[in-house]
């Protein structure tokens, strides 16, 4: 078989991943390529995957074998993304139906980087996904990178290990993917959304102007993935006047013991302190936070101190994940590991709080008029659901994809409303 002329691409994982796919593919379009509807009638085959946690990483192992079975005699099968990244190796080794790992810094293309733009200290990788072009967004939204890489330690996490240091873009490359993406709404994404350009040496708040400026170019910024040592009162007063009150904390836990352990800032009542002055700024504002059950010497007094937060909070929307043990970090190290049964224990628990918190969260949205983008026929968004992890609204048929409706919530239907 000759060079490569069409190609099929799962992602897997989170938004960041999402957003190297789509530089992906526009740089398989840039080589004459063009995408098809399923493996079997692909000449390449790719999977961008996901090794976060032990769930993430059997689920990438599974879709190789599932893909590898489906694709045509004579196709390429490629691994690349995060698993590629820290497990290429292993891949290697064991899945003899691998024909290339490509961890990040090599072009799967063939063909040539572009220039990327870092600060003074920082070097990318020989080719880079951060700032490759991209088609436009074949969805009302979208999301963009603004950063790659985290500067902090915390004991769970293994992404600095394999990710590297933050590196922050450029603004003007960033308004420019935004204008070629003709999006209706932008979503920022990075894996410390509120450092971005500390490591430019800008100052430590260019967040701010970097949202302010992708606020005047589209209808609505989202911002995915804050910490809260970073929510200052300069950052909550420009989320609010984007007119996206939409906070995405990232938490993790409560508990100040626990919180130390895992090498992070911060504790429950500052927490609801902080949530509690956004709702007074903003009434309208919507939260979304995660946490880990299980990490090493979680007591059942730290478990009833999430569940005090959680039913004080009164987030919107929360997810709960078990502790992973991830080579390399701190945690890996600690006493004190959490009994399987009882940690999951721990998570049905909270999820069912947090079930009923968001579904009477919801029920008070009934009568309330509500702007929502149509992403699809039937389903759209107001500024309280982030696009693929949040409920949705369900609107009528008729209503235009693409276009933003003033609509009246007439009904829900647990984490998802209806509106007419």
């Amino acid at each position: 078989m000759g060079e490569p002329q069409t190609y099929f691409l799962e992602t897997l994982g989170c938004p960041k991943n999402q957003v190297d796919s789509d530089k992906l593919e526009g740089r398989f379009a840039a080589d004459g390529m063009t995408p098809v509807d399923s493996p079997d009638e692909a000449d390449i085959v790719v999977v961008n995957t996901c090794a976060f946690i032990d769930e993430a990483r059997q689920e990438s192992v599974d879709t190789i074998l599932s893909l590898s079975d489906q694709r045509r005699e004579g196709a390429k099968l490629v691994v690349t993304g995060c698993m590629a990244e820290r497990h290429g190796d292993e891949i290697a080794a064991s899945l003899p139906e691998v024909d290339q790992v490509a961890p990040f810094g090599i072009d799967i293309t063939g063909s040539t980087a572009v220039p990327v733009s870092l600060g003074p200290t920082r070097r990318a990788p020989d080719f880079d996904l951060l700032n490759l072009p991209r088609p436009a967004s074949a969805r009302p939204w979208s999301y963009v990178k603004i950063a790659e890489g985290c500067d902090r330690a915390c004991g769970f996490c293994a992404i600095p290990t394999f990710r590297g240091p933050q590196r922050s873009r450029s603004i003007d490359q960033i308004l420019t993917e935004v204008d070629e993406l003709q999006a209706r709404e932008i979503v920022l994404v990075a894996q410390d959304l509120a450092a971005y350009g500390r490591d430019q040496g800008v100052g430590e708040r260019s967040i701010i102007p970097l949202v302010r400026q992708v606020a005047d170019r589209v209808d609505r910024v989202r911002l995915l993935y804050l910490y809260p040592s970073d929510l200052t009162d300069a950052l909550i007063d420009t989320i609010c006047e984007t007119g996206v009150p939409y906070f995405d904390l990232s938490l993790q836990h409560v508990s100040p013991p626990l919180m130390r352990r895992m090498r992070r800032w911060g504790d429950g009542e500052r927490f609801l302190r902080r949530i509690a002055d956004i709702r007074a700024r903003e009434p309208e504002a919507a939260f979304r936070s995660n946490f880990i059950v299980g990490y090493p010497g979680e007591t059942e007094n730290d478990h009833d101190a999430l569940l005090d937060f959680v039913e004080q909070a009164q987030l919107d929307w929360c997810g709960f994940f078990a502790y992973s043990p991830e080579a390399g970090t701190y945690a890996m190290e600690l006493d004190g590991e959490v009994d399987t049964g009882l940690r999951d224990e721990r998570l049905a628990e909270l999820r069912e709080l947090q079930d009923d918190i968001t579904a009477a969260k919801r029920d008070l949205l009934v009568g309330s008029e509500v702007r929502v983008l149509v992403d699809e026929p039937g389903i759209g968004r107001s500024h309280r659901e982030a696009p693929e992890i949040d409920g949705v609204i369900v609107v009528p048929d008729t209503l235009a994809v693409g276009e933003f409706h003033d609509l009246t919530v007439t009904a829900t239907m647990g984490p998802d409303v209806e509106a007419s």
